[in-house]
């Protein structure tokens, strides 16, 4: 066997164990040499902020959870709807017996024994129970709580996505922003060293200058860490695999449109929310739950009946039927019906109470978040002006410096100082806006139209 299909079957056996952990470490050896598994990293994943909501709604274990607590309460549905529809059941018998004919204190006397076979279809049906219709629809109600509250986890869990990628955004200008940092004071110190050269900068001033490029380098670190970070948080919030590098591919919006009117905001949110729509619907449940409890003590109208054949044999028997309407009525329980009653009445006005208090959550979100967004859109502003203004210093400084020989290299350091605290400026404050656009989108409940 040739080298190049021993090397073609180790690539295959090294992407199979990619796929399979228990095929990990297979390795071959050749006629002619030994080759060792080659671990094939796996490719880095493209992540735009769309493939990542998208992909919070179809991983997300807990998205995931609150879709089976749909399907548990479609159950529930099924439970109630099928106590108002027909119960059939059917049982078949053969028995052989015997019976006691004597009377006690005497002597026993049994009979012969004998044979009795029994088969039988037995029916009911609930012709009419307000309680049990009222159930029924309150039952239907609470899928649709469960399906709004599936809603908000999902919307949750995309805010978060959102908020994390911007974080992870924010992170990458850091690193940007000290690697331009730590290019302009390379630059700078070797306009320092050549002046030193010349008898006219200290060794101060040289020291001063790399003191400030090696605390750009720990920085630098330090906001690499932080872009793995927020991967590391995007990945477990998404279902993904760690060991697979993901890459950011979307950037900052630089700007945003007009800061939307509260009040057609809020008109907006109270509209889309799923929690709005989740305790309008709880509160509609829990008027049907009080309606079947009161509805307990309406009386109820049941039919049954069954029809089988009995005789000694199945091929020896005679058809019998028995046929009944019962109306039920209920008169005392004991207070037990009422203890419930009162139970429910509760219950409904504390729903009642928490839609208020959802209300007024909604409302204050979102005037939080035109709020926030509106400070942000301005800070922005003013960070790209101080960033001019900076820079100007800066160029400034670096002419003094150049020409001067008097020139201070102090105003050096004062420039590189303030160019680099407005870069950081600006990277917040486009961290700000982008953050202030997810709440925005988030309280307004249009996270879907997020990009």
């Amino acid at each position: 066997m040739g080298l190049n299909r021993w090397r073609r079957m180790l690539v295959g056996l090294a992407l199979m164990g990619s796929l399979h952990p228990g095929l990990a470490g297979v390795s071959l050896a050749g006629e002619e040499t030994d080759l060792r598994a080659v671990a094939i990293p796996p490719a880095t994943l493209a992540l735009t902020l769309r493939g990542a909501l998208a992909a919070a709604v179809d991983n997300n274990p807990d998205v995931l959870l609150y879709k089976e607590r749909i399907e548990a309460a479609r159950g529930q549905v099924q439970t109630q709807l099928g106590a108002m529809l027909p119960n059939l059941s059917s049982n078949v018998r053969q028995t052989r017996q015997t019976q006691f004919l004597g009377t006690f204190g005497l002597s026993p006397i049994r009979s012969d024994p004998f044979s009795i076979f029994d088969a039988r279809l037995n029916a009911s049906q609930n012709l009419l129970s307000i309680s049990l219709i009222q159930r029924w629809r309150a039952s239907r109600e609470t899928l649709h709580v469960t399906e709004f509250e599936s809603d908000i986890r999902k919307f949750d869990t995309m805010a978060s996505v959102a908020l994390l990628y911007m974080e992870g955004l924010k992170a990458m200008g850091m690193v940007k922003m000290h690697e331009a940092n730590q290019l302009v004071m390379g630059e700078l110190l070797g306009l320092v060293k050549q002046r030193q050269r010349g008898g006219v900068a200290t060794g101060l001033d040289l020291a001063r200058l790399e003191g400030q490029l090696a605390n750009e380098r720990q920085q630098i670190a330090a906001a690499q860490y932080e872009v793995q970070r927020a991967k590391f948080n995007l990945a477990n919030l998404l279902g993904f695999a760690f060991e697979i590098p993901l890459s950011l591919t979307d950037e900052f919006q630089p700007e945003v449109g007009d800061v939307p009117v509260p009040q057609g905001a809020v008109e907006e949110a109270l509209g889309n929310r799923p929690e709005v729509q989740a305790q309008s619907t709880r509160v509609r449940a829990m008027e049907l739950t009080y309606s079947s409890i009161t509805g307990e003590r309406l009386p109820s109208l049941v039919a049954q009946g069954d029809y089988g054949l009995i005789g000694n044999r199945w091929n020896n028997s005679l058809d019998t039927y028995n046929m009944a309407l019962l109306l039920q009525i209920p008169i005392f329980d004991g207070g037990q019906r009422e203890g419930r009653i009162a139970e429910s009445r509760s219950q409904l006005r504390q729903e009642a109470l928490r839609m208020r208090s959802v209300l007024n959550q909604v409302k204050m979100e979102v005037h939080d978040a035109i709020a926030s967004l509106a400070a942000a859109k301005e800070q922005v502003g003013i960070a790209r002006i101080g960033m001019q203004a900076a820079a100007k210093e800066l160029e400034l400084a670096k002419e003094r410096y150049a020409v001067i020989t008097a020139a201070s290299h102090f105003e050096l350091t004062n420039g590189l100082s303030a160019v680099a605290r407005a870069r950081e400026n600006l990277v917040n404050a486009l961290f700000q806006l982008n953050a202030s656009r997810v709440n925005l989108a988030r309280s307004t409940g249009s996270l879907n139209t997020l990009n």
